[in-house]
């Protein structure tokens, strides 16, 4: 896609951060990466986005622990965010999160400070889904406690204060997005969830492809992947880091629970919102996935953000082009929440 190949000039309101961003030495390994994370990364966007966080009152939240399928007793966090009810039986759409950190870092708290202003604002119910990291973790693991919590908030709708005729949307961001995309696979293919479907997709900065899978696509679309070498070195987020978060997942790369890209068929997907950083080695899968659920009869919507790098909900929430990619970001889930029936 070298139609896209503008989209990698940095955005000059942020390009001094980003070179700054770009000088920082690289953690050595997975502990390190989710210190940084939970002490440093999660405490500032607390405070750039204090002045916005709703007031208590407006919002409260119930942490539950949900059995893992596999047998081995484990449990996996799923925190439930939910707007204060006006009346008792209130019932409101829900939203399905997974975080993102490359399949080996992240929590909860990392995303609370988003969901908890989605939820105020749209009045939307949260759930907030944590998972068992890689490396210690490989694939399939982390994805199939997701999917676990999916089905249990799926069949307890009263739990969350959760109605599906409202909406019932599954997102995240990077490999939260990835195990999203996969989660609505799973779900439409799942006699599980008939009459009780996914609604929508809410993927920011997705990977779909794994770029070892690339030599299995037809011609046409590896010539619109591009942005793995024209962002090869784009900053917080580049191929080194891409390559080290494969290595910790293990995964089959053609494997479409892994390369959703390369699903054998994409009809009767929920409709998809995405968001596309043009500063980021993954951004031509998201312009890629667009196309194929097009021209799969799954409506979209795509926006692209020129020029800034693939952490920008995290790195910079509170520039002109954070702001509108949060903004944006509200809107997509409101343009996916008016494809659901309204009680």
């Amino acid at each position: 896609m070298a139609e896209y190949a503008h989209l990698s000039v940095p955005d000059l309101e942020i390009a001094e951060e980003m070179r700054a961003l770009a000088q920082l030495p690289k953690p050595p390994d997975y502990p390190t990466i989710r210190e940084i994370l939970r002490n440093v990364v999660t405490p500032e966007i607390v405070r750039l986005l204090g002045p916005e966080l709703p007031s208590e009152l407006e919002y409260e939240i119930n942490d539950y622990m949900i059995n893992v399928a596999d047998g081995s007793g484990t449990q996996v966090l799923a925190r439930n965010i939910i707007p204060r009810k006006k009346t008792p039986d209130e019932s409101f759409p829900l939203l399905f999160w997974t975080h993102g950190g490359g399949w080996s870092a992240g929590h909860a708290d990392l995303d609370d400070p988003f969901l908890k202003i989605l939820c105020a604002k749209l009045r939307i119910s949260v759930v907030n889904c944590e998972y068992r990291l890689a490396p210690e973790h490989p694939f399939p693991t982390g994805l199939n406690d997701c999917y676990a919590v999916l089905k249990h908030v799926a069949g307890n709708m009263t739990q969350f204060s959760a109605s599906l005729r409202k909406g019932f949307i599954v997102a995240g961001a990077s490999s939260g997005a990835n195990f999203s995309a996969v989660l609505a696979l799973r779900a439409r293919d799942d006699p599980f969830f008939e009459g009780k479907p996914l609604t929508g997709q809410l993927l920011l900065v997705p990977s779909v492809i794994h770029k070892d899978a690339y030599s299995e696509l037809p011609e046409e679309f590896r010539s619109r992947l591009l942005s793995l070498e024209q962002n090869a070195n784009a900053p917080g987020f580049g191929i080194c880091d891409l390559n080290m978060s494969n290595s910790s997942y293990k995964a089959p790369p053609l494997d479409p629970y892994v390369s959703p890209l390369l699903a054998s068929s994409h009809k009767g997907l929920p409709p998809v919102f995405i968001q596309v950083a043009g500063f980021d080695p993954l951004r031509d899968d998201g312009f890629l996935y667009e196309k194929v659920l097009k021209d799969n009869g799954v409506s979209t919507r795509l926006i692209a953000y020129p020029g800034v790098p693939h952490g920008i909900l995290y790195s910079f929430p509170q520039t002109k082009v954070g702001k509108k990619f949060r903004k944006d970001l509200e809107g997509g889930l409101q343009w996916l929440l008016n494809f659901s029936s309204q009680e």
